[in-house]
């Protein structure tokens, strides 16, 4: 049995208990320490010394970790990122990737199935990724299966792959209505409908990359016959427009085929609109955000320093579209927060002056749990309930994920120890992910993660002590 004390962990809104916590690989018991207190009324370091006094209970006992009043927070359930482990492994991998997630609270990843080769678009595939990830994890991992267009020569073949990936245990599907990859093209808006109609028997969500391809393209072809290659012209390929035209047509498949729908990384105010209408006429669609989308604008595209970095598609927005993300968190709107981790090699991959031939994406899955902590809760955009449920609670209840996502007993011994009361400018050299670039260089987070700890081990922590070698992160199933 194992302990760590000291710890305040939140109980509801904004409201905080000290509490030890008993644990082996499982939670075995929470130990209230102290009555409920709000964090408005102790925030400030005097707080955190009157609770040293109060609560002094120093243990040289190699079984119990003093969280010296730190947050304690279930281990962050990342639910979308690219490690690329078998295939693009020049731009990431899934030990850089998963040692990154550690260092970020980040207990649980789902990995996108698109970026390996072969890609998870089948149980064969699936089997070749899982025994090149053997002993390669510092986290517990789920699969995502995929639909692409490469396989619809036979739609029975489809609806098969399809069956057997979710017997096989993978969380959902991930499907493209723009791709920009040869080995998994995107699908018609018709096969999308005859893939959800496949998928809505498995009764696992379809997640979908929701950009209209037709108006992208289009426009793409346009600009560059220009010569326009900046990136106000990659920008305005993939407008708000783009991405409502795509959403609106997903909507309608959901409604007609009742699938468990999904919209990953939205970008906008008006696509968000049309999810929440579609949410409270009763259709089965969500959206998820990540952090790029809640921080900058395209604006920032003109700071040299990190445009390349920030692209990511579809790209940032305006300021009404950050707020109206924002205020999609508060009010239950968005799902979850997730960072499309995707990194490259930025001496390579991130320096051209043509900005369509700038790699398109950002390692962020370190940044996620200081970034949302440090802009939503401390900056009273969002509760800290709300903050942690975006982060952990919803994610594992939205898939299903066993034993993951809480501190309650019996579930997994998954933390994150989250200290609120320090801060640390963000810097791209410290970075634990292959490439080590980030348009939040700079940035100051008002929070920062002391350690991480997986099944009941320190996976990860801010003096480097670690009691898991890589390979201790296991593969799950649904």
């Amino acid at each position: 049995m194992r302990k760590i004390i000291n710890a305040l962990i939140n109980t509801r809104g904004n409201k905080l208990r000290v509490a030890n916590v008993e644990f082996t690989d499982k939670i075995e018991k929470v130990i209230w320490k102290s009555d409920e207190f709000d964090w408005n009324e102790i925030k400030g370091k005097s707080a955190k010394e009157k609770f040293a006094q109060k609560f002094a209970a120093h243990s040289s006992n190699n079984n119990e970790f003093d969280a010296n009043f730190n947050l304690l927070m279930p281990g962050a359930i990342d639910a979308h990122v690219h490690f690329n482990t078998p295939g693009f492994e020049e731009r990431e991998d899934f030990e850089h990737g998963t040692h990154a997630a550690a260092h970020g609270g980040v207990t649980t990843v789902i990995d996108m199935p698109c970026t390996s080769l072969p890609p998870v678009t089948n149980v064969t595939n699936a089997q070749v990724k899982l025994m090149a990830l053997e002993n390669r994890s510092h986290v517990d991992y789920f699969f995502r299966g995929g639909v692409r267009g490469n396989d619809f020569d036979d739609v029975n073949r489809v609806e098969k792959q399809i069956e057997e990936l979710a017997d096989f245990g993978v969380v959902g599907f991930k499907v493209y209505v723009i791709s920009g990859m040869e080995t998994f093209t995107d699908l018609t808006y018709e096969q999308i409908e005859t893939a959800a109609k496949f998928i809505a028997k498995t009764g696992k969500p379809m997640c979908v990359h929701a950009e209209d391809k037709n108006l992208v393209i289009s426009r793409r072809e346009k600009l560059q016959a220009q010569n326009r290659n900046d990136w106000r012209a990659y920008c305005e390929a993939r407008d708000v427009l783009a991405e409502v035209t795509a959403v609106k047509r997903i909507m309608e498949i959901a409604e007609k085929t009742g699938a468990k729908t999904h919209i990953v990384h939205l970008s906008s105010a008006e696509a968000l609109a049309e999810i929440s209408a579609a949410q409270k006429r009763g259709i089965n669609i969500s959206a998820e955000t990540c952090p790029h989308y809640l921080f900058f604008t395209q604006n920032d595209f003109d700071n040299p320093e990190i445009s390349a970095f920030l692209k990511t598609a579809p790209p940032v927005k305006f300021a009404e579209d950050r707020a109206a993300l924002w205020e999609g968190l508060r009010k239950g709107e968005l799902a979850f927060v997730t960072t499309d981790h995707a990194g490259c090699n930025p001496e390579t991959e991130k320096r051209n002056e043509n900005f369509w031939k700038v790699y398109g994406g950002i390692p962020g899955v370190e940044h996620r749990v200081p970034f949302l902590i440090s802009e939503g809760f401390l900056k009273n955009k969002l509760t800290l309930e709300q903050t942690i449920n975006l982060l952990s609670v919803n994610v594992s209840e939205f898939y299903s994920l066993p034993l993951k996502g809480k501190i309650e007993e019996n579930y997994d011994a998954d933390f994150a120890l989250v200290n609120l009361w320090e801060s640390e400018i963000v810097s791209g050299k410290r970075m634990h992910s292959k490439g080590k670039y980030t348009p939040f260089e700079g940035v100051k987070f008002n929070a920062l993660i002391e350690a991480t700890f997986l099944r009941g081990k320190i996976v990860a922590s801010r003096n480097g002590d670690a009691e898991t070698e890589i390979g201790y992160g296991k593969f799950l199933t649904v």
